[in-house]
Formats: structure tokens, sequence, C-alpha cells
């Protein structure tokens, strides 16, 4: 009789040491994630009166001679050359400041802009975006931008714009306008009016790849992966044409 009771004893022991290794495991991640509480943080930005205030008080003027270092990439004038970067000039202060803050935290991820970012102070961050907010986004023939490429064919420009107006309730895809405005622009939102086509392709795929995750509540990431591969293409082509200038009122293209 004593052996069923000694195989008891023996289960009870097996089992609590089951539930301490359980317990044990719980308590190493919950440790190792308190460790790391900003891993799904999209961007550690936070629109304050505070924030709007320090991003508003740049310096143009000294904002002027800290972009020397940004005209090889971006253009003396904010247009580059190369289609697949982004131009600066004309954009909102807040829009740029923003992505700047998440390169500097590594929120964003740019091997040429993580370093950059990261050696400016704040100050300086704030003297940029007040430069690059001031310059004039008419052409210039002499700055030589990639800005604007050719207009899509008739079908895509169909599509893009009324992608941009309508969006597509059925399949929860709001109006690109709603967002970025109905000439391309509105503040605190990325300007899509004078932006090149390619670099704009290259952030929606990165979006909906998610190798770009900066969006706040997942807006972008939401959008661009629910949009097709012609979709991206045809938007990217719309606004890197300089079609997006246009009321969102207009009439659909034919």
């Amino acid at each position: 009789m004593p052996v069923p009771h000694n195989r008891n004893r023996s289960r009870s022991a097996f089992r609590l040491v089951g539930i301490l290794f359980l317990v044990l495991t719980a308590t190493v991640l919950l440790l190792r994630a308190g460790d790391n509480p900003g891993v799904h943080v999209p961007s550690y930005v936070e629109w304050t009166p505070e924030t709007i205030a320090t991003a508003s008080s740049g310096d143009a003027f000294r904002g002027l001679l800290l972009s020397r270092h940004c005209e090889h990439c971006h253009g003396a004038e904010g247009f580059s050359q190369k289609a697949d970067t982004p131009n600066l000039a004309g954009m909102d202060r807040l829009a740029i400041w923003k992505q700047l803050q998440d390169f500097r935290a590594g929120k964003r991820v740019s091997f040429p802009m993580n370093p950059i970012a990261q050696s400016l102070s704040t100050k300086d961050v704030a003297d940029v975006v007040a430069y690059y907010a001031k310059l004039p986004v008419f052409y210039d023939p002499d700055d030589h931008r990639a800005f604007p490429e050719p207009a899509p064919d008739p079908v895509r420009k169909g599509v893009a714009w009324r992608l941009i107006n309508f969006g597509d309730g059925e399949r929860g895809i709001p109006p690109c306008q709603a967002c970025h405005g109905p000439v391309a622009y509105r503040p605190g939102a990325p300007a899509l009016l004078t932006q090149n086509g390619p670099y704009l392709l290259e952030q929606l795929e990165a979006f909906a790849n998610d190798k770009r995750a900066n969006d706040i509540n997942e807006a972008m990431r939401t959008i661009a992966q629910l949009l097709t591969d012609d979709e991206r293409h045809a938007l990217a082509e719309y606004y890197g044409a300089g079609l997006g200038m246009n009321p969102g009122s207009a009439v659909a293209p034919r």
C-alpha cells in the first residue's frame, strides 16, 4: 500500500515543479518586455502645445546655413536631382520635423539619414525645417530637379484620381486627400504636391511590407497593404507628375 502513496507524492512534486517553471518563464518574459518598452511604439513624437512650439521656433537663416550639408542629396533649392530622393522645398515644417525626430530616434530607418539626424541638436532641427518650409516650389530651370516626371497613361491616371478623391469604401481605403489635402498639401502632413514619384512608390512599398513603421496608429501601413501593386504605382506616378496640385473637385480624367 505505501507504493501508490509515494507515486502520488512524486506526481504532485512534478506538477509543482512544472507550475514553478511556467511562473518563472512568464516572469522572465515580462521582465524582458519591461526592459524594452518602446519596441512597438512607431514614434516618440507627441503633438503637444510644447512640441508644436518647439518645432515652429526655428530660425530660417540659420537653417539656410545648416542646409548646405543637405544639398548633395536634396538639392540647393530643396528639389533633388534624383527621383528616388525626397524633395523638401515648401514642405510643412511640422511634417519635416517629425520625420527628422523619427530618424534621430531610429523609428524610421535610413542608413544616411539616421546619423545625420542624430548629429543635429533640437535647435538645429527646428532651424532646418524652418528654412525648407519657406522655400518656393515654382519651377526653376537652374536647379536640375527630377520633378515633375511624365504623366501616367490615362488608365493609371484614372485609377489614381479615384483613389485620391474617393478612396475605395468597399475595401476600407479612405481618399488620399482626407489626410494629404485636396491640392496635395495640408499642414502637419507630408506634402505630395511636388514630391518625386519613385520616392513615393518606395515609401508606399515600405509601408506595405512593414519596412517603414513610423506612422502613428498604422494609418499608412494599413492603407498601403490594402492597395494593389498597380494602384501604388498609379498614385506615385500621378503625384510625381505634379497632378496632385489639381483641386479634388477637378473633372475626372478620361
